[in-house]
């Protein structure tokens, strides 16, 4: 089983990307584009409120009650 790694930092980018940096100070790139069409997510379709994407509980966390998963995050994210 491998190992679950919180995020410690998140920098979103304006094309819906996330920039983030897990526990292990690999830096990965993940693209939510796909998610957008997906509640929660919806709501994220507008910039200012994905910009205010920030880490806590080891996971990134939008205004609103929005979150994904930190696995989820990793398994399909890219190396930066």
């Amino acid at each position: 089983m491998e190992m679950l790694l919180d995020v410690i930092r998140v920098e979103p980018q304006k094309d819906n990307m996330l920039l983030l940096v897990f526990e292990n100070h690999e830096k990965r790139l993940f693209d939510m584009n796909p998610y957008l069409e997906k509640k929660p997510f919806t709501k994220l379709k507008h910039l200012p409120l994905f910009m205010k994407a920030t880490v806590a509980y080891g996971t990134v966390v939008w205004p609103g009650n929005i979150d994904i998963a930190p696995e989820t995050l990793w398994d399909y994210s890219k190396r930066a």
